[in-house]
């Protein structure tokens, strides 16, 4: 096998260069990019880098062309990285969230739209924040080993015949309450009372 090192190619414009032939596979050392602002490259199918990455300046890859697991590097997907409608059949999975109990709880709509509280006494429950129009948040609602706790729910929150539930009373049972939000109000859209959760 040939091998040719050089710091830089640079054809001048209106040639080509061509590197190797069809089926050939091109290995890429790591650090090496392609700039493709001034000139148009195609790339064979088979491209390889010394390190299993490779870096390209303007170039696009096709959702056809990517197989197997693909983490962002900070492990994150945000809507940024979403155009819509991408994400069809596929099962997202949800981590239920556990909010901090207290005299007034807070709910963020972006970190914990999956969520349960465990109630320790009589309690407030705060307008989320950080919700997005047409969103679903559900919470679990927990009465703990003394039972009998109860919850007064923000305005924001709307409720059939503008009347908030009454909580099961029962120790240790759950409520479960599903919301979307219309951007301005969270709206009921279902209830499970008298859960047990164990």
């Amino acid at each position: 096998m040939s091998k040719i090192e050089v710091d830089k190619i640079d054809p001048q414009s209106g040639t080509n260069l061509e590197l190797g032939t069809s089926g050939d596979t091109i290995t890429i050392p790591a650090g090496v990019t392609f700039d493709s602002s001034a000139a148009t490259n195609t790339l064979p199918s088979t491209v390889v880098t010394t390190d299993g990455t490779q870096t390209l300046t303007n170039k696009s890859i096709a959702a056809t062309q990517l197989t197997g697991t693909i983490t962002p590097s900070d492990s994150t997907v945000s809507t940024a990285k979403l155009i819509d409608n991408s994400v069809t059949s596929q099962k997202l999975g949800y981590a239920e969230a556990t909010l901090t109990d207290g005299a007034t709880v807070t709910w963020n709509a972006e970190t914990q739209d999956v969520c349960k509280l465990t109630l320790g006494g009589n309690r407030t429950l705060a307008a989320p924040t950080n919700g997005t129009t047409g969103q679903f948040i559900s919470i679990l609602v927990i009465q703990d080993s003394t039972g009998g706790r109860t919850i007064t729910w923000n305005a924001v929150y709307e409720f059939a015949a503008d009347t908030a539930p009454t909580l099961t009373a029962t120790a240790n049972l759950g409520d479960l309450f599903t919301f979307r939000y219309n951007g301005t109000k969270w709206l009921e859209v279902g209830r499970n009372l008298a859960l047990t959760l164990s």
